[in-house]
């Protein structure tokens, strides 16, 4: 009897579970340990969508119907880019319509702290290859007379940032805006994270004299980057092979930050590579996506934190961005929804890594919530 919809955006696809050797159980049996589901898939993204699921049905054993209508947008290409997804949304507007919209994840810190993830960062994501010969060639006969197809792509490369972190693309840092006073505030609300970085990820130090607290926030998800992905050329067996590579190429991601968007990105690529001498560089767009956010303030994203202070111990907090990206943007531009967050997710979930888990406790800690969020926006 609600006139209120919400949306629910989730995928079933999953990374692949190799290396296999690392898993302490089968990486596709389900199992049960230490109070905990361990498979791949679980954390991502298949236990937030059972979870769902599981507060849909309870509250239908316990009232007969639900407390508002409930739509499930439920993905297959997620881990690929979802490189259907904006137009599936844009076409089917009118079937996917709603009043709000539920992410695909959520869950808590390492303080077992519920966060609010309010938007994501856009990215454009490139294959940049060059050929200079027909074949490789013996380094003995070409080396001093052939261009080397890796020397040609690692130059190209460096043309595109300098040594202090700034990317050289002229116009690259136009669209964008900084972050807002109310973003700030937000930033300063959450917990230093720079020794638990330093510990997990075995670094001694940050890029650009950063040292931890807001600063180091801001520049994690507020700034655009430029990062090198991946190499390929010549041999890289085992032993020796003298050899000149004809072909070299890389993959390349850029994090965009509002208001940047891929196109514009992909043209000035162009344009700087063309203006540098590197018209021989190929661009291959491999797929990507804007940035987008949600307003802190929305009235649902109020909702969502009131209702997640009446299941979890500690108080939820507001994270204003997340480094990562995602198809969020398909519903905040497209249907001009408020998209939350909500789950099950906690840091040693382990999500794209072998023993894939979620905590039994945090699976009903986000089916209550998801129960509550329902309960209360049928009201609204």
């Amino acid at each position: 009897n609600s006139t209120k919809t919400l949306l629910f955006y989730n995928h079933y696809d999953v990374q692949p579970a190799e290396p296999l050797e690392l898993w302490e159980t089968p990486a596709f049996e389900p199992t049960i340990r230490d109070g905990k589901i361990f498979a791949r898939g679980v954390g991502d993204d298949k236990g937030h969508l059972t979870s769902r699921l599981f507060a849909i049905d309870a509250l239908l054993n316990q009232e007969g119907e639900l407390p508002c209508n409930v739509k499930f947008v439920v993905e297959g290409e997620e881990e690929i880019g979802s490189v259907h997804l904006p137009d599936f949304v844009r076409q089917n507007k009118e079937l996917l319509a709603a009043d709000a919209c539920i992410w695909e994840f959520g869950g808590v810190d390492h303080r077992e702290v519920p966060t609010q993830s309010l938007g994501m960062r856009g990215i454009c994501y490139v294959e940049l290859s060059v050929e200079t010969a027909k074949s490789d060639v013996h380094s003995g006969l070409g080396g001093s007379i052939f261009p080397n197809a890796a020397w040609r792509l690692i130059w190209a490369l460096n043309s595109l940032k300098d040594a202090d972190e700034r990317i050289r693309i002229p116009g690259f840092y136009d669209p964008i805006v900084p972050p807002t006073e109310r973003d700030i505030e937000l930033a300063k609300a959450l917990p230093e994270v720079a020794d638990e970085y330093k510990t997990r990820y075995g670094v001694d130090h940050f890029l650009k004299g950063l040292t931890g607290g807001v600063d180091l926030f801001l520049a994690e998800v507020f700034e655009p980057t430029c990062t090198i992905c991946g190499l390929t050329s010549g041999y890289q067996g085992p032993g020796s092979k003298t050899v000149l590579p004809a072909k070299a190429s890389a993959k390349v991601d850029f994090r965009l930050v509002p208001y940047q968007t891929p196109p514009q990105v992909l043209e000035q690529l162009r344009a700087h590579l063309d203006a540098e001498g590197f018209s021989d560089v190929k661009i291959n767009f491999l797929g990507g996506g804007p940035p987008a956010r949600t307003d802190p303030d929305d009235p649902f994203i109020q909702l969502v934190v009131d209702t997640a202070n009446q299941v979890y111990a500690h108080p939820m907090e507001l994270v204003p961005m997340v480094g990562g990206s995602g198809p969020n943007h398909a519903f905040i531009h497209e249907l001009n929804l408020p998209v939350a967050t909500a789950g099950i997710g906690y840091p040693g979930t382990n999500a794209h890594a072998p023993n894939e888990n979620v905590r039994l406790d945090l699976y009903l800690l986000g089916a209550k919530h998801i129960a509550r969020i329902l309960k209360e926006f049928g009201k609204v």
